[in-house]
């Protein structure tokens, strides 16, 4: 989480590659917890490098199955570990290859945007 300096009133705001790295840990962590888990990724101000004081990390899950509505996922993740506040976007792989066929503007700018950080070989969607 943000840090202040002892002898400023600045905040430090966590770097992209701290960000990063503690998304690839959490990642893991969460791979190990949840077979389904199949690929992990961050998109928006971290993934463009536009990133300030404040800014969140917008995180995308692919999912192999899920039984939940997309707008209740992400109630089962805890992403209070990373050192940034999360949003979490959270699609079944066979939603997201319907997504990107679909050729919807958000679909786009995700093929654009997203950094890869996870990814559970066999069960990985197509590339983009």
């Amino acid at each position: 989480m943000p840090l202040r300096s002892l002898r400023s009133s600045v905040l430090v705001w966590p770097t992209r590659a701290e960000v990063e790295s503690g998304l690839r840990q959490w990642a893991a962590h969460q791979a190990r917890l949840r077979p389904e888990l199949a690929r992990v990724g961050y998109f928006g101000s971290y993934a463009r490098g536009d990133w300030g004081v404040g800014s969140d990390v917008d995180i995308i899950l692919l999912l192999s199955t899920s039984e939940t509505p997309v707008q209740r996922r992400a109630l089962a993740w805890d992403a209070t570990t990373l050192p940034v506040p999360a949003d979490l976007v959270i699609y079944t792989v066979g939603e997201w290859n319907a997504l990107l066929a679909s050729g919807r503007k958000f679909g786009r700018t995700l093929v654009s945007e997203v950094v890869w950080v996870y990814s559970r070989g066999e069960s990985a969607p197509a590339e983009d």
